[in-house]
C-alpha cells in the first residue's frame, strides 16, 4: 500500500514567514528551510527577531488568514487523494496551519506546536519528534506502507531520499544542483503526472 507525503510550504501554499516577512516590513524574516537547513537555529533566529520587534502569535496568523493556497494546489491534492492516501508533513506549527487546511480541503497534517505565553509571545515551539519528517516516513514504512514523497526544500531531503519515490517540487536552483539524481518539477500536473507513474 502507497502514502504520499507532502511538504507543506513551499509545495502547497506560500511560505508563512515570508508572506509575514512581506507584511510586517521585516527583512530578516524571509529566511526559511531552504536557507538554513538546521530548523533549531532558525526557529531561535526567528523569535528573537519577533521579540525584538514585539510581534506574537496574533500578528502571524492575521497575516496567515489572508494566505491563500498556490495556484492549482487543492486540485491537485483532491485529485491525489483519489488515487492514494496522502498526509502533509510540515515543520510548521499546529497554531499557524488550521486555516490553511480549511482552504486545502482538510488533508492529514503532522506538525508541530509553538509554545505561547497569555501576551501572545511565542516563547518557543515543541517538535512533534526528532527528525519529525523521516522519522514519520519511516513510521510509516514499518507499517507496511510504501512511501512516495515531494518537498522542496533541505529539510525534505531526508524523507525524499528514505522514499520508493522522490521529488523536488519548486525548489531552489542550489538544492537541484546539489541533488541532481532527484527529479525536480515546477507545477502541479508534472508533479502528478510523476506520483501517478511512480504509483502503477
Amino acid at each position: 500500500m502507497n502514502i504520499v507525503c507532502l511538504d507543506m510550504e513551499g509545495v502547497l501554499v506560500p511560505e508563512i514567514w515570508i508572506a509575514f516577512s512581506q507584511a510586517s516590513g521585516i527583512p530578516e524574516l524571509r529566511r526559511t528551510t531552504r536557507d538554513e537547513p538546521d530548523y533549531d537555529k532558525l526557529m531561535a533566529y526567528r523569535l528573537g527577531i519577533l521579540k525584538e520587534h514585539g510581534l506574537g502569535l496574533k500578528e502571524i496568523q492575521d497575516t496567515i488568514a489572508k494566505i491563500d493556497p498556490l495556484p492549482g494546489a487543492r486540485e491537485f491534492l483532491d485529485e491525489l487523494r483519489t488515487l492514494t492516501q496522502v498526509v502533509i508533513l510540515s515543520d510548521t506549527f499546529e497554531q499557524f496551519a488550521k486555516p490553511l487546511m480549511a482552504k486545502l480541503n482538510w488533508p492529514a497534517l503532522f506538525c508541530n506546536t509553538l509554545e505561547v505565553a497569555d501576551s501572545g509571545e511565542i516563547t518557543g515551539w515543541k517538535m512533534r519528534c526528532e527528525k519529525s519528517k523521516l522519522t514519520t516516513v519511516r513510521a510509516l514504512q514499518s507499517c507496511g506502507f510504501e512511501t512516495i514523497a515531494a518537498g522542496d526544500s533541505f529539510n525534505d531531503l531526508a524523507m525524499i531520499q528514505a522514499s520508493r519515490a522522490g521529488f523536488l517540487f519548486k525548489s531552489t536552483d542550489a538544492i537541484k544542483a546539489d541533488y541532481p539524481d532527484i527529479p525536480a518539477f515546477e507545477d502541479f500536473p508534472e508533479l502528478l503526472a510523476a506520483i501517478k507513474e511512480a504509483l502503477a
